[in-house]
């Protein structure tokens, strides 16, 4: 049943909600929740214990901390390192504690982000996002001017800041006993944390609590997210005095509820304002500040406003439960953008940011029976992305396992092995798994090791696409951190030229004052990695190149045409792309995005790539081979001189002289695909392997001649006598017994003739065929009548198998089935006499048969 929608709506005051974080004043009389736990912490600390900080959002652990700790003696000069999981959140507590201890960002207080620095010789307290403390301990990995190293909101999880705990942990146990480490959290269990930090001290610090109000709004499932989020927000406008923080899942969400907001009306006066990270800095300290003319704000935020940032001024919360996060498949090697339900332990972080300052209200648009079907809480990044970053990371430490570190979930060996066969190839790592040259020089980049392969491999002044490269490589990033495409306005294609285009006109005319669109911030990325990589050249002309460039990081998603908008990716995957698009016409394709749906990927961005520049591709990349096979079809070995790039083939020939051990191969290959059936298998080859079968089972020493066994030794007992066969017909004559008998010796070959023969003589002194078609049970069919006089029942194998005798009427019907013939003497034949007398009265019939003469005839002959 759905929950009423109304204004009756079930709600549910938790009183332990607490404040979220404020920022500090230069008033320093100001107290925080968090002061009265500083003691303590300074004492963990200068005992040099590792320290975990279990501080609830509003205890001032952020802003708090490292100011409190800028003159402890054993800092010994060194400056505190803080690690923000976001940008903006580093940003906004540098310049917090900056301006708490009445100073400037940049002086005694910095941060360094992926695009900006702001930090000196003077700066004390550093605060920077994750993928910077990786940096940092590659260039010196004993952090010598560093003394303290703080990982704040550590519950996030993200997968640079527990690849920066392990590499700085390594390096206290190896390099600097005295650097100290302090974890800081809200909600993570410290249990696992204080094992891997090999025994901590967990200190706990609770926030300021006001009450929130949750009402579970229990939204109609068939309306678009973007009327759900308005009819709460018009609700909470109503009911509250405050600002709004809405949750969605990604800018898509944010732009079609922003329009839907201002469309339907209903909130006068209201700023209506997004944050996400691909804002400018001015555009998301406006969102996330008090409004200067005191207008009341509905802010549409991502999961950024979760944790670290606070949003002045808000009481409300709409939370739509929803996230979007990548997820890394090992199967295919390939990562999507999925938009997930949020966890429980999300959703309360989320409610927590309605009670700042007063009580507040949280409108959560799903059920309370939905909610117990909520996970509990966030997966790590660890388990469930991409971990070629990771794995040239450890490479470039000098780490050849994960398992040389101390992880809280250790890297999942699927996806590490994915991880290493993708840098292989990439050439970042050699066969060993050690780091090579270009992996260092990949890992100094500081991006994704498939774009820095990218950018390393068209700084060479023949290709004359070092500028492209970078483009590319920022266009790339941005599009995997935001819903909002580049080049978006101008197309929906999945064509990436046009977004280069559209890139390459942003960066010619940026106009400052005007909000960055995702051009702008792809061309600002644009710019920093051309300054990384040294690049001064304009890329302007090359975007034809865009393709073989694109080859260079993805080579396993070179891509030819099937038809019907199908691909074969050098990966071996199948993908497609819609036939309405040109790109779908192009014979080759390289694919920078594809989804892991289903049989068949579709790509989402992709680039053509030029004849020549493929050949030039494949020259490098590519394998140049004689393939020889066995073709099914044909039921013939198929020797082709091969062109390829991975699975994609470019060119093939048949070879005039395949060499002949790999035709022996191919051949095998296909007599033991077929089970062996295209070998020539007539009676004379069937019987003498049903008789070397029954000498097996007889006496174990004898070689076995099961089929499993003779297309297992194919290789010992045919293979020798193949020599320019290639197909079936040439198969067929070959003499096949005679090849079974070379599987034996002399001396074993006398054994099989007299244990195992072909015919046994009885004592009428006719010789009757043996049939070993059951080699477990050998048997003679033989008239009744020529058994006479012969007591026991005959014997092979060493003498240790009966013969299992069918005896037959004179009409050479079976009468009787015996593997004890003295017991059918004395037992059965005296029925089975009265029957045949009757139906033969001239044939002779004894009343001894022990005694009596065996006969072929109706009669014995004197």
């Amino acid at each position: 049943m759905k929950e009423d929608q109304g204004r009756n709506a079930k709600k549910e005051s938790d009183p332990g909600e607490i404040l979220s974080e404020a920022p500090l004043s230069k008033n320093n009389a100001i107290t925080f929740p968090v002061d009265s736990a500083l003691p303590e912490l300074k004492r963990s600390l200068a005992a040099n214990r590792p320290t975990i900080l279990i501080a609830q959002p509003g205890a001032g652990k952020t802003t708090r901390v490292p100011p409190a700790l800028l003159h402890e003696p054993w800092l010994e000069g060194r400056k505190i390192l803080m690690l923000e999981p976001r940008r903006l959140a580093a940003v906004s507590a540098a310049d917090y504690i900056a301006d708490s201890l009445g100073g400037k960002t940049g002086e005694t207080v910095g941060y360094r982000i992926a695009l900006d620095n702001k930090s000196g010789s003077r700066t004390k307290i550093e605060v920077v996002t994750e993928g910077i403390l990786t940096r940092m301990l590659q260039t010196d990995p004993s952090l010598e001017e560093v003394g303290l190293v703080i990982f704040d909101e550590f519950h996030e999880r993200n997968l640079q800041a527990d690849l920066g705990l392990a590499l700085a942990l390594q390096s206290r146990a190896v390099l600097r006993e005295g650097l100290r480490i302090l974890v800081m959290s809200a909600t993570i269990d410290p249990e696992p944390l204080s094992d891997v930090l090999g025994g901590a001290d967990v200190i706990r610090s609770e926030g300021r609590v006001y009450p929130v109000e949750t009402v579970h709004l229990g939204a109609a499932r068939d309306l678009p997210l973007e009327r759900k989020v308005a009819q709460a927000v018009r609700r909470a406008w109503e009911d509250t005095e405050g600002g709004i923080l809405v949750f969605l899942p990604g800018v898509r969400e944010i732009s079609r509820a922003r329009e839907e907001l201002t469309r339907g009306g209903g909130l006068a006066g209201a700023e209506i304002l997004a944050l996400h990270g691909g804002l400018g800095r001015e555009e998301q300290r406006r969102a996330v500040r008090s409004s200067a003319d005191g207008k009341r704000k509905v802010v549409l935020s991502t999961s950024l406003a979760e944790s670290s940032i606070t949003v002045e001024g808000v009481t409300a919360v709409v939370d739509s439960g929803l996230m979007r996060t990548q997820v890394f498949s090992p199967r295919t090697g390939m990562s999507r953008l999925v938009t997930l339900t949020e966890s429980l332990e999300s959703a309360d972080q989320r409610r927590g940011r309605a009670g700042r300052t007063a009580p507040g209200i949280c409108y959560r648009l799903w059920s309370r029976e939905e909610e117990s079907g909520m996970p509990p809480s966030r997966i790590p990044e660890m388990l469930q992305s991409d971990l070629a970053p990771l794995a040239l990371e450890l490479a470039a430490w000098g780490a050849r396992d994960p398992k040389e570190l101390d992880w809280i979930d250790v890297p999942p060996e699927a996806g590490y092995a994915e991880a290493q066969a993708l840098l292989r190839r990439l050439h970042a790592l050699n066969e060993e798994g050690g780091i090579t040259e270009e992996g260092r020089a990949m890992s100094d980049l500081g991006v994704h090791p498939r774009l820095a392969r990218m950018i390393r491999r068209a700084a060479d002044p023949d290709l004359g696409a070092h500028g492209l490269a970078c483009d590319l490589a920022a266009l790339l990033q941005e599009q995997a951190s935001s819903s909002a495409p580049v080049g978006g306005t101008v197309t929906d294609t999945v064509s990436l030229l046009p977004r280069l285009e559209a890139l390459l006109a942003a960066s010619r005319k940026r106009n400052p004052g005007m909000p960055r669109t995702p051009e702008d911030r792809a061309a600002e990325r644009a710019a920093r990695l051309r300054r990384i990589a040294g690049v001064t050249e304009s890329s302007d002309g090359e975007p034809h190149r865009a393709g073989l460039l694109l080859a260079y990081a993805f080579p396993d998603r070179v891509g030819r045409r099937r038809g019907g908008g199908r691909f074969l990716l050098s990966g071996g995957r199948g993908v497609c792309i819609p036939e309405r698009e040109l790109l779908s016409r192009e014979e080759y394709v390289v694919a920078a995005d594809i989804d892991d749906q289903g049989s068949e990927g579709r790509i989402w961005l992709a680039a053509p790539i030029e004849a020549d520049d493929l050949n030039l591709f494949a020259a490098e990349e590519g394998i140049e081979e004689t393939r020889v096979e066995w073709d099914s079809d044909r039921a013939a070995v198929s020797a082709l001189r091969i062109r390829r790039i991975g699975a994609v083939i470019l060119q093939s020939a048949q070879a005039s002289s395949p060499d002949p051990e790999a035709v022996g191969a191919a051949l095998l290959e296909g007599i033991r695909a077929a089970d062996g059936r295209i070998l020539p298998w007539g009676k004379e080859a069937r019987e003498l392997q049903n008789r070397m079968m029954f000498m097996h089972l007889a006496d174990s020493e004898f070689p076995a001649a099961d089929d499993a066994t003779l297309l297992a030794e194919l290789e010992e007992w045919l293979l020798p006598y193949a020599s320019g066969i290639r197909n079936e017909t040439q198969l067929k004559r070959l003499n096949l017994p005679q090849l079974l008998e070379q599987r034996l010796t002399w001396e074993q070959r006398r054994t099989l003739d007299a244990e195992a023969p072909t015919r046994l003589s009885v004592p009428s002194g006719s010789r009757i065929a043996v049939d070993y078609s059951d080699p477990e049970r050998p048997f003679m069919a033989v008239k009744l009548q020529e058994m006479f006089g012969r007591s026991e029942t005959p014997r092979i194998g060493r003498g240790r198998v009966p013969i299992t005798l069918q005896l037959l009427s004179p009409a050479r019907r079976p009468v009787q089935i015996t593997s004890d013939l003295a017991n059918f003497w004395k037992e059965t034949y005296f029925e089975v006499k009265k029957d045949l007398k009757g139906r033969y009265p001239k044939h002779y019939w004894p009343d001894d048969p022990n005694g009596a003469e065996a006969t072929r005839h109706v009669r014995p002959r004197k």
